[in-house]
């Protein structure tokens, strides 16, 4: 039987870098093919900050919850410690899985967008938003990315980048809800582990 303490443990280990991964996605999101923009030249999507507040700064607080409900906390060993732990996990992941939805929301948005660049005209705009789904859309036709005049590499960067944040996101609001599940089982059943394994970590 898989401990409740030891899947909190593994929860928080993997919730803690995607927190960063997503952070740093976003950041990069801001220099795209390495370019300093102006502050209207870059997308609304990346200003909302997903990765960096949603999946980034939301999910820190969880993660390192899940990772002391795993082992020893504030609230000391054995059965109550447990309990106490686990229960703080469930609010945190509860709060973290707020910031994981927002992050895939936020990704999701980018993707279906696109990005906004310098076109022919020499306008800053987003030239594959009314280019609808399917076959159509510049996710599929890798030709339509030459509508993007500059940076050059724009597009590769926005899909590459917000599909990141979209896998990291739908990861996080899974391991979130795990979470969420498995510590109200911690508070009302405790932990498995004898109190050897608790000072062993995994």
């Amino acid at each position: 039987m898989c401990c409740t303490g030891k899947c909190a443990r593994l929860v928080g280990l993997i919730l803690l870098p995607s927190a960063f991964i997503c952070m740093i996605s976003n950041l990069l999101l801001f220099f795209p093919d390495g370019n300093q923009l102006e502050n209207d030249q870059i997308s609304l999507q990346v200003w909302l900050m997903g990765g960096l507040i949603g999946g980034g700064l939301f999910m820190l607080c969880p993660s390192c919850s899940a990772i002391r409900a795993g082992g020893k906390g504030c609230c000391g060993a054995g059965c109550c410690g447990n309990r106490c732990r686990m229960l703080n996990s469930v609010f945190s992941s509860a709060f973290g899985l707020v910031g994981a939805i927002y992050c895939t929301s936020v990704a999701s948005a980018g993707l279906a967008i696109g990005p906004k660049c310098r076109v022919s005209s020499d306008a800053w705009e987003y030239p594959f938003e009314n280019l609808g789904t399917g076959n159509n859309s510049y996710l599929v036709n890798q030709d339509t990315w030459e509508l993007c005049i500059f940076p050059k590499n724009m597009v590769m960067w926005h899909v590459v980048l917000f599909s990141i944040l979209l896998c990291m996101g739908i990861l996080q609001t899974v391991l979130c809800g795990i979470q969420v599940l498995n510590g109200c089982l911690g508070c009302i059943c405790g932990d498995c582990r004898s109190k050897k394994e608790d000072e062993g970590g995994l």
